[in-house]
């Protein structure tokens, strides 16, 4: 993988640009003139990272980019900031002060709103197994700006991980997190965007082990759930109850 800027960057961001190039095992170059085309063809490398002012970008094979952006996790925020209810955090039996793990981050979407609704006295660890998805998201979570400071807060205040779901969750003590929630959804999105679409070259695409579930339910004081597609028959074949809110299918497993 080919780590670059943009054209005449700061000495501040080539610094930066060549760190997360040691950090992630890749080459850095410096961009100078060339196109990313150029880069691409001179190096016979299609996966390249730009580090820019407006955060991380990742080309695979594509000029159409994975970027961090928080979408409708942005959009759900605003609802509950208004005092609407959100089905995710009302299934899940989430409350200010829980510590809630995300064990399939992705783009951090749900981690998100699980953040808001925990406060600055809860805690969110968002697990990903990827390190180009967890490098882009973890920047993201950290440069992301809105107009409302205590949504920036949600952001900032996620734990991201670059860990396997599994090893993360057998090296906990038991009851000592109240939620665990799995969204292996979003490796198969139902809505195409700009910055969904290349998800899918990144994705862990190993589906969910009985195992991972069972120390879910040993840790979790409150609920382990799954987010799937409606008629999955991920829900029987890993014990979750179905249940549906807003034409999402949710698996639950109440712990309590």
């Amino acid at each position: 993988m080919i780590i670059t800027t943009p054209h005449k960057p700061s000495p501040e961001l080539e610094d930066y640009a060549s760190s997360l190039a040691r950090e992630l095992g890749a080459r850095f170059v410096p961009r100078k003139q060339e196109s990313l085309t150029r880069l691409r063809l001179r190096y016979g490398d299609g996966r390249l990272l730009v580090a820019d002012d407006r955060g991380l970008r990742y080309y695979e094979e594509s000029d159409d980019p994975l970027y961090f952006h928080p979408s409708m996790a942005y959009v759900r925020v605003k609802r509950m900031r208004k005092g609407e209810h959100d089905p995710l955090i009302e299934l899940t039996g989430c409350k200010p002060g829980d510590h809630v793990v995300d064990c399939t981050a992705g783009l951090a979407s749900d981690a998100i709103v699980f953040s808001y609704a925990v406060g600055s006295c809860g805690l969110v660890t968002a697990l990903e197994s990827q390190p180009v998805l967890f490098a882009v998201v973890r920047e993201g979570l950290q440069s992301y700006h809105t107009i409302h400071e205590d949504v920036n807060g949600a952001f900032r205040r996620i734990q991201m991980h670059l860990a396997d779901h599994n090893d993360w969750l057998a090296a906990q003590p038991d009851n000592s997190v109240d939620i665990v929630y799995f969204d292996p959804m979003f490796r198969r999105p139902m809505h195409d965007s700009s910055s969904i679409g290349p998800l899918r070259g990144l994705a862990n695409p190993l589906p969910l082990d009985p195992e991972s579930v069972a120390h879910a339910v040993r840790i979790a004081r409150k609920t382990v759930v799954m987010k799937e597609h409606k008629d999955s028959p991920e829900f029987e074949r890993l014990g979750f109850t179905r249940k549906h809110a807003n034409k999402i299918a949710y698996g639950v497993i109440d712990t309590r």
